[in-house]
């Protein structure tokens, strides 16, 4: 007896239910959408998160903010195999992952006839180094 009366139930209850109905049927009869449900409620630690700015856009083609434009025969970050070999000779301390040039000279006059870099073009804060090594590379294009 109980059992019947629990598939009634069931059955009572499947009878009732109604289907979700979607914003697409509303729009159909003439009804405006339904307001989204938020189903992620972040906490205030994720927004603070997202609140931050994304990364900076490389330099404009030709700016160079730090220092002189450079010609570099090559650039990589301070910690790969040669870069870090040629900074440790040099007691040089810096994070590994700034980027380095070795043997730069500058270009003067961009953008006017002959002053062209057939390697890579950068923008260095640090050029002490008399042009072995010059730190905390930026590449631009010319």
């Amino acid at each position: 007896m109980k059992f019947s009366y629990a598939v009634a139930a069931v059955i009572a209850a499947a009878a009732s239910a109604q289907a979700h109905e979607t914003n697409g049927d509303r729009l159909a009869r003439g009804l405006s959408p339904l307001r989204p449900r938020r189903l992620y409620a972040p906490s205030r630690a994720s927004e603070a998160k997202r609140a931050t700015p994304s990364g900076t856009p490389g330099q404009p083609s030709g700016n160079c903010n730090t220092g002189p434009i450079q010609c570099c025969n090559q650039v990589g970050k301070a910690n790969e195999g040669l870069f870090g070999s040629i900074l440790g000779l040099l007691g040089i301390i810096v994070d590994p992952d700034v980027l380095v040039g070795l043997q730069c000279s500058g270009i003067s006059g961009v953008g006017v006839g002959g002053s062209s870099c057939s390697a890579t073009p950068v923008c260095c804060e640090n050029n002490s180094e008399g042009g072995l090594i010059s730190i905390g590379c930026i590449p631009i294009i010319l």
